[in-house]
């Protein structure tokens, strides 16, 4: 089984995802394609300005801190896959002609979005033989949409989830073939409960994986009706995430 990773340029919690993942899978990993992390043809400036207003200057910075010292560590997905000796190239639009004749030339038979911004038309998602798989970190059908751990975290959740299903032509919808649940801590930031779920992610990922190869795996429609559904937080969202006290770091 040929795998393709769809993903995006994060240094802060996906490195350590690639580094559970590839372990086991490198050989078998034909590449990793890297987007930029923006949503909905924003500029890099836009995404920024957006970050701000949501969250105010003190998070602004302490993001940029902390991107700034993952950098100096030389944390990125490239690097990992540089270390398992995994192809890693850029990529500006995974729908493009042009690199879905890549994915045809490396002869992907599954491809896996890990944090992939983008939205997956019907020539992408009809490529691989095997499918395209997404990681949502939440319990779906619920919490669909942008930011889940930022949501459940301000709605008080007790609880949390990852889920990985089939991918079709909807938002965070298709056949579910893996959950994982578990609690929240009361006193855990957003970034602290980001790792974790990641982590969680990665190993629930790797079981979906071995169930595919041995054709034991399970998928079950999603119900959207049952579930709900989150933009990007406004003001109020924010408020509501303090008062609850968590707190972003």
């Amino acid at each position: 089984m040929k795998i393709v990773f769809l993903t995006t340029d994060d240094p802060l919690y996906l490195p350590k995802f690639f580094t559970r993942v590839l372990q086991v899978t490198a050989q078998e990993t034909a590449a990793v394609y890297v987007v930029p992390p923006l949503y909905k043809q924003q500029t890099p400036a836009q995404a920024a300005w957006r970050y701000y207003r949501t969250f105010g200057l003190g998070a602004m910075i302490g993001l940029s801190r902390r991107v700034a010292r993952a950098k100096l560590r030389q944390d990125s997905i490239r690097a990992v896959c540089r270390n398992h000796q995994v192809p890693c190239a850029l990529v500006a639009d995974v729908n493009a002609p042009g690199f879905l004749e890549q994915l045809r030339e490396a002869g992907a038979d599954l491809v896996v979005s890990v944090c992939c911004p983008q939205v997956f038309k019907r020539p992408l998602l009809e490529l691989p033989a095997g499918g395209v798989l997404n990681i949502h970190g939440a319990r779906l059908p619920h919490y669909r949409g942008v930011l889940p751990s930022f949501w459940m975290l301000a709605n008080n959740e007790t609880e949390a989830g990852v889920s990985i299903y089939f991918v079709n032509e909807k938002i965070d919808a298709g056949e579910l073939c893996g959950q994982r649940i578990f609690p929240i801590s009361p006193d855990e930031p957003l970034d602290g409960f980001l790792h974790r779920s990641k982590a969680i992610a990665a190993d629930l990922l790797l079981e979906v994986l071995e169930k595919i190869r041995n054709g034991t795996v399970r998928r079950q429609p999603l119900n959207l009706a049952e579930g709900s559904y989150y933009s990007w937080p406004d003001a109020a969202a924010v408020r509501r995430f303090q008062e609850t006290g968590r707190r972003l770091w």
